[in-house]
């Protein structure tokens, strides 16, 4: 591209007709970029600067490139965004390009040192790049403090664990700490993600001063959402943040036109930031305060300036002096407000709650013209700015209209014999019942007819127009205890269903205990504990006190066994993610078993009790000890977790060893109960006694174990089957000789 004869402006043209080009066509980029990197390098024209800083920023941001190849493009740029952020005298607009730039940028830098260990260079040069950008953050004007603050959310999601469980196979724009292998020669995965926290807790910081510059504080409020919905494990952070942040703090300061503008804005920033994250998350369990949140910034701000707008604004005549209001009667403290009594004739609700006189108003109908929910908003926010007053003014005069209607006289009885009736024959609408002693004769009628509740309400002066009928809902069928099964069967189905759809939280909460809430957060841990409590004390204490000759339900299949085979069911498909639920499970029907045998002390029909824990704690051993390897760790925890542990749920560990390759597991499971859980420490080492006495190629694993809790068994039961060999062979010789 031949510079050095034309005009600053002539070359600016031709660059610009350049950027058309790759806009049109991207795959132009690559020799475009490289074509232009020695003209707007550090030391061009500020013009030239300005261009390709705009042009860099734009280049990395369009999603017209592929991945890859912005890759290899970052590659080019380093060096000069490098020089151009160095230089202390640099001009703003260029700054703010490069800083966009580096903000697209960085994720894609750290993929290529993850994937290319051996380019150190290329990793100095962007670790200078952020050190300098966050040495000017701030001391920068605001338009790059703005910048900066995007680049800063960058470094944040590049250098924290995203939650894509299978970072290398997931979104390839997903760039987080969770690439970055253990033993990477260059990142330090534990020192990214500290910076990471530390620049999120700087970035915070400005909301939580609660800053009064507007700009910055939109610019970090709009940087957070990606945030929260990419890392939800920094979200409760950020929440609790913004919760805590007050937009209004200017309010205090004089109204002044610039001051109400960055109120607003600030507010309806954070308004719109809580409203976002409560509809895509409307299970979170903080969803509850960011409502109460955005109901009290709405009303602030209501009061803010609702109540300056009512005021009324200074009038002043041509020659400065105010003008005044003439007076029209008597001065009253109290407002005023017209109310005229109702025309005679029959009238509707409406009429009898309108007071004005427009007839335009009188006709509209907001029932057709308003949405529901936006009338709900007028209405609340209308009666809660009206003055007392003038609400109770209102309210006597529809006090009033009401008791004149009730006190209208009746119409004098027409005598059909005497009185001509004024109609045409052909009317099809006339009805001649006007008879005063059958109106009388119904009523009186139904009075005699009528329940003593439908009585009284007969008994009220009805006002015409305004009377409802009464309308009552059939008592529902009663249902027979197999079809109240069948219900709650489909009532489980749907709950297991649900359960299946949640997936486990990202940050792990502790456990509360036995005395927990059942369902506080609405996530899978929850329906857990309500579904298992269902199962587990449904009704298994009051079942002992039901003599068995009064069962008549004892041929119904029971809902807590439909449950409990359900739960089977649902801990066996990913046995290794939820053997959590079956600690949780087993640990509420051991607590259930632990009650019925307390209460079988005292009953007068049943001796024994029910053993659900025992039951399906074997069949939960039987169904997934045939699906372990050797690595397993599974079975340890599962072991370790159990309230209570008995012979035969050992003697099933014990099984395992007809496996040679599953005899380290077996035998490292139950010394771990010898050593951690004592009260199991006698049947645990029965277990591996008699591994070393059934399974001849586990004798040297079982062997180390058992000298320490158990010495001088292994020597004499070597003894005992070194004599028990000999007399075999002295019996098998005279056999022989025989």
């Amino acid at each position: 591209m031949a510079t050095g004869q034309l005009s600053v402006q002539d070359q600016i043209r031709q660059l610009d007709d350049a950027r058309k080009l790759v806009l049109g066509n991207a795959g132009y980029y690559t020799q475009v970029i490289q074509a232009t990197l020695p003209i707007i390098g550090p030391s061009a024209l500020v013009e030239f600067r300005r261009w390709g800083a705009d042009f860099l920023a734009e280049a990395f941001a369009t999603p017209a490139i592929a991945p890859n190849q912005k890759e290899t493009l970052s590659l080019l740029v380093l060096e000069t965004l490098k020089l151009l952020l160095e230089d202390p005298n640099q001009d703003v607009l260029v700054l703010r390009g490069v800083i966009q730039a580096a903000a697209s940028i960085y994720p894609l830098a750290l993929r290529w040192i993850i994937n290319n260990s051996w380019d150190v260079h290329t990793w100095e040069h962007m670790t200078a790049i952020k050190t300098r950008i966050l040495r000017i953050w701030d001391t920068a004007p605001p338009t790059l403090r703005i910048c900066c603050i995007k680049f800063v959310q960058r470094v944040v999601l590049a250098q924290t664990p995203s939650v894509n469980p299978e970072p290398r196979r997931g979104d390839v724009l997903d760039i987080s700490l969770a690439m970055i292998p253990p033993e990477h020669p260059i990142l330090d995965g534990p020192k990214l993600e500290a910076e990471a926290q530390g620049l999120l807790d700087r970035m915070l910081g400005i909301l939580q001063d609660n800053s009064s510059d507007a700009l910055i504080v939109d610019a970090t409020l709009n940087t957070l959402s990606i945030l929260v919905r990419n890392r939800p494990a920094t979200s409760n952070r950020i929440l609790n943040t913004v919760l805590n942040f007050n937009p209004l703090k200017l309010a205090n300061s004089p109204m002044t036109p610039k001051t109400k503008v960055l109120v607003k804005s600030m507010e309806k920033t954070t308004r719109m930031l809580l409203m976002h994250l409560s509809r895509r998350n409307p299970q979170n369990p903080q969803t509850g305060r960011i409502q109460q949140y955005i109901d009290r910034l709405m009303r602030s701000r209501a009061e803010i300036f609702d109540e300056g707008s009512r005021k009324r604004a200074h009038a002043e005549q041509a020659n400065g002096i105010e003008a005044k209001r003439q007076r029209t009667g008597t001065v009253s403290s109290h407002p005023q407000v017209e109310i005229s009594p109702l025309p005679p004739g029959p009238h509707t609700l409406g009429d009898i709650f309108t007071f004005t006189t427009n007839e335009g108003l009188r006709k509209f109908d907001a029932g057709v013209h308003v949405p529901a929910a936006l009338a709900a908003r007028i209405s609340v926010t209308t009666i809660a700015r009206v003055d007392p007053q003038l609400l109770e003014r209102a309210i006597q005069g529809v006090r009033d209209r009401l008791t004149a209607l009730y006190a209208v006289k009746p119409e004098p009885t027409i005598n059909p014999e005497t009185t001509p009736l004024d109609v045409e024959e052909d009317e099809d609408d006339y009805e001649p019942d006007y008879y005063a002693a059958e109106d009388t004769e119904q009523i009186l009628n139904k009075l005699d007819s009528s329940p003593a509740d439908e009585r009284r309400e007969l008994e009220k002066p009805v006002l015409s127009g305004l009377a409802l009928p009464s309308f009552r809902l059939p008592p529902p069928p009663t249902l027979s205890p197999d079809q109240a099964v069948a219900v709650g069967q489909k009532s489980v189905t749907r709950v297991f269903s649900t359960m299946r759809t949640l997936e486990d939280p990202a940050v792990k909460k502790a456990k509360a205990g036995m005395n927990r809430l059942a369902a506080s957060s609405y996530d899978q841990s929850s329906w857990i504990t309500v579904i298992t409590r269902i199962a587990t004390r449904s009704g298994g204490i009051l079942e002992l006190f039901l003599p068995d000759e009064d069962d008549d339900t004892k041929g119904t299949p029971r809902l807590s066994d439909s449950i409990r085979e359900q739960l089977f069911n649902f801990v066996l498909e990913d046995f290794r993610k939820r053997i959590d639920v079956a600690v949780s499970w087993l640990s509420e029907e051991w607590y259930d078993n632990e009650l019925q045998k307390r209460a079988v002390a005292s009953s007068p029909y049943r001796n024994v009790a029910p053993a659900n824990y025992e039951k399906w704690a074997l069949r939960l051993l039987d169904g997934f000890l045939p699906y372990l390897h050797a690595q397993d760790k599974v079975l340890t925890r599962f072991l370790s977790e159990l309230p209570e542990l008995s012979a035969a749920m050992l003697a099933r560990v014990k099984a395992l060893c007809r496996d040679p390759s599953l005899v380290t597991l077996a035998i490292t499971s139950l010394y771990y109960l010898v050593v951690m859980r004592p009260p199991v420490r006698d049947i645990a080492l029965d277990a591996i006694q008699d591994i070393w006495t059934e399974y001849e190629d586990a004798r040297p694993i079982a062997a180390k174990y058992l000298p320490r809790w158990r010495p001088g068994f292994v020597e004499k039961a070597r003894q005992i089957k070194a004599e028990s060999d000999e007399t075999m062979g002295v019996s098998a010789a005279a056999a022989v000789a025989t």
